[in-house]
């Protein structure tokens, strides 16, 4: 099978396009024709050898999948034919992949494979911030840091589908139009000014904020948060970890939590992606589709990762891997 490996951690540049064995299902596994792949930070990382887990080179990277049961163990819950999403840290970007049932669900009927794949991890994290960690409720204001980028498209979405108002606050200009699109009721630049703007839209302060971004907004998006908000930790994509000034939590009785979907589910629930992935379906047949904004084929994984580390991903990227 066609596959993309991992020959050496210097980045996309040593991703290779090989043919090799397709793997071979142990007992209990599944095989799954990889139709469509999501292209996520967690691969760019493992390219440049930066992230937590990291196999021996070389190896097919690959974490987001949509595709078909190929082979199925007897009495499991998927059969052959079925349509599935797959999180698995290694074997996404390759024709072929042997996952455990833990690592399957279902796909939403109504999704495409690529709409599948750009699911992933980024529309678990936007509920499980939004609903786990920050209790969001109906008519709730929720503003959304990075708000061009995986996580923030999911949070706009899944954030709208919970009845919430939402403010996308975005870096990068001209991109008012896509988040429009998505259901964000308002958006701001983030240029001078940009705190004041939303605290007016917001009627003084927003109940939720989102923040996957980090670095030197932390100050000033803290100072957006109203009374009994929740601003919420989910990462830092600007590369800086800032500190916080408690007295401004204390006077303004403000929660700063963390949303770190990876750590939950590995050491303290791992049965949440079943139920959240319950109810992205069910907000899926309301009409909720994570967009696919970015198209590559198999070849093209290294120019996807470039362009993710280079900022020119708005929205979600996603490989198309096998034709079905």
């Amino acid at each position: 099978m066609k596959a993309q490996m991992i020959v050496s951690e210097t980045g996309p540049d040593g991703l290779e396009l090989q043919e090799i064995p397709a793997p071979q299902a142990q007992a209990g596994q599944y095989l799954v024709d990889v139709r469509s792949c999501g292209v996520c930070f967690p691969d760019l990382l493992m390219s440049q050898g930066k992230y937590q887990f990291r196999p021996p080179v070389p190896y097919v990277p690959g974490t987001e999948v949509a595709g078909v049961i190929a082979q199925a163990p007897a009495g499991g819950a998927y059969a052959v034919g079925d349509r599935v999403l797959v999180t698995s840290m290694v074997g996404g970007f390759g024709e072929q992949l042997a996952a455990v049932e833990q690592q399957i669900l279902p796909m939403p009927a109504e999704l495409t494979f690529d709409e599948g794949a750009a699911m992933g991890i980024n529309f678990q994290t936007a509920l499980f911030a939004l609903k786990v960690r920050a209790q969001t409720a109906p008519g709730e204001v929720v503003a959304v840091l990075g708000s061009a980028g995986g996580v923030g498209v999911a949070s706009i979405l899944v954030a709208k589908a919970m009845g919430a108002k939402v403010i996308a606050v975005v870096h990068r200009t001209g991109q008012e139009e896509m988040l429009r699109g998505l259901g964000a009721d308002e958006v701001v630049q983030l240029t001078d000014g940009w705190k004041e703007k939303v605290l007016e839209l917001s009627d003084g302060g927003v109940d939720v904020l989102i923040d996957p971004v980090g670095g030197e907004v932390f100050d000033e998006a803290l100072r957006t948060v109203g009374a009994d908000g929740r601003y919420v930790v989910i990462g830092f994509a600007a590369g800086g970890i800032p500190s916080v000034k408690l007295n401004r939590v204390l006077f303004r009785n403000i929660s700063i939590v963390g949303a770190a979907w990876g750590e939950y589910i590995t050491k303290k629930s791992p049965e949440l992606p079943a139920l959240l992935h319950d109810e992205l379906t069910e907000m899926i047949a309301a009409g909720m589709r994570p967009p696919a904004t970015h198209v590559y084929e198999l070849d093209q994984l290294g120019a996807a990762l470039t362009d993710l580390a280079e900022g020119r991903i708005k929205g979600k990227a996603v490989v198309h891997v096998t034709e079905g």
